[in-house]
């Protein structure tokens, strides 16, 4: 004797099938909708202008038309797509300063990242001019390894890297391409 299962059974069963399409779908849903969350910044900032002490003392002015603050990250950063503008300003209150069209700060690592048209120029009117730049903040350390215009009072030297400590007293063009003496 056959038994058929009832129309019960049978609704049970389709039953159970669409929950469980519905809920794959509902979590395949949450899954795009997290990684589309995932990585949006914690905030946004435009037309900044801010100044930067240390025991009193005017240490930088930071300019930038925007940032994004993405310090909810995994690995935090900061990024400035459209540029920025710093004056640093040392002990004795003499500026320099660095421009650039996009700049990133990762936290973790105290790296600052410059990019495209870097202009780094010191209280001496040294001048860096190069495509991307580096900053170790821990170590107060410039470096790079992309081609480089470096131009102070006597020389304009022209390389492929760049090493200096934050306030250049022991800067140096590496792989030297050319340099130009300028008479005065």
């Amino acid at each position: 004797m056959k038994i058929k299962p009832s129309i019960s059974t049978k609704s049970i069963a389709v039953l159970s099938i669409i929950v469980m399409l519905f809920s794959c779908s509902k979590r395949l849903d949450q899954i795009q909708v997290s990684n589309k969350t995932d990585f949006l910044p914690m905030s946004i900032a435009e037309n900044i202008n801010t100044k930067y002490t240390d025991s009193g003392r005017l240490t930088s002015i930071l300019v930038s038309s925007k940032m994004i603050n993405f310090s909810n990250q995994d690995f935090p950063f900061y990024e400035f797509p459209e540029g920025i503008h710093l004056t640093l300003f040392d002990k004795k209150k003499a500026s320099s300063t660095v421009v650039s069209n996009h700049a990133m700060v990762y936290n973790e690592t105290d790296l600052i990242d410059l990019r495209g048209d870097v202009i780094l120029t010191t209280a001496t009117n040294d001048t860096l001019f190069t495509d991307q730049l580096y900053y170790d903040q821990k170590k107060e350390w410039l470096f790079t390894d992309f081609p480089v215009k470096f131009r102070t009072k006597d020389y304009i030297t022209n390389g492929n890297g760049f090493d200096a400590n934050q306030d250049f007293t022991n800067a140096q063009v590496l792989e030297v391409t050319g340099r130009i003496y300028i008479a005065e």
